[in-house]
């Protein structure tokens, strides 16, 4: 679903944000990609995206060249930055709308997964309110739910878990969770590395834009936790 070959990226021509990056995501894995901060991830999902170049290499959704055909690409995925930009103008109900209008959904279709989602995120009785009025973890649930109205293949996920309340992340992981057992791919960045060890079959480990550890996670975990495998990893590549 999600094929990256020897990515770099730089942003002054001097030291790599991205570095010979290669990975996999195949149908229906939770891939999460862990790292400390400044080590690339955000700056490989904007790749992924379209929304910054990239130097060398490649990087394919769905068989589809990101840089040929970026258009198509974004048809297939749906991306949640870490702290995202929305038109708090408009109610939440008016945003989701808009949202379904730029993917061509049938209004019978929206109807049904907006209020289905809205219901399950408990944010229903506030679609008629201006986004301006609701709190970081009504945004980021009115975030997902537009990321999901279009059925993507891909979704893709900048730190989906900050902002939101226990019970919200707790239903945001069985979302994921039943996602991809009907067949979708998730690739996510995030902190919260006993999220990651839980509902997570495959996981990166990045540094200093270069991927230091990458497999099943049981297999990098073993009888460990991911928290000490992460904190093992970091140590020895300093002192590397």
């Amino acid at each position: 679903m999600l094929e990256i070959k020897n990515v770099y990226k730089t942003y002054d021509k001097k030291k790599y944000a991205i570095e010979d990056v290669s990975l996999s995501v195949d149908k229906g894995d939770i891939f999460a990609f862990i790292g400390p901060n400044g080590a690339g991830k955000t700056t490989l999902i904007k790749c992924i995206t379209g929304l910054i170049p990239f130097e060398k290499g490649e990087i394919y959704v769905d068989g589809k060249n990101v840089k040929e055909e970026i258009d198509s690409v974004k048809s297939d995925i749906a991306y949640i930055p870490d702290n995202p930009d929305i038109y708090e103008s408009l109610t939440g109900i008016e945003f989701l709308n808009f949202i379904a209008d730029a993917f061509k959904i049938k209004k019978e279709i929206r109807k049904e997964k907006i209020e289905y989602l809205s219901k399950y995120f408990n944010i229903y009785d506030n679609l008629t309110d201006l986004i301006s009025s609701y709190s970081h973890g009504m945004k980021q649930k009115l975030v997902i739910i537009s990321a999901l109205i279009h059925s993507p293949k891909l979704l893709i996920l900048d730190e989906p878990f900050v902002g939101l309340d226990p019970e919200a992340s707790f239903k945001l992981k069985q979302i994921m969770s039943e996602y991809c057992q009907n067949g979708g791919s998730i690739f996510f960045s995030t902190h919260v590395l006993e999220t990651a060890e839980k509902i997570c079959n495959k996981i990166v480990i990045i540094k200093d834009g270069k991927i230091i550890k990458s497999g099943l996670t049981k297999d990098i975990i073993k009888d460990e936790t991911l928290e000490d495998v992460f904190m093992e990893l970091l140590k020895e590549s300093r002192n590397g």
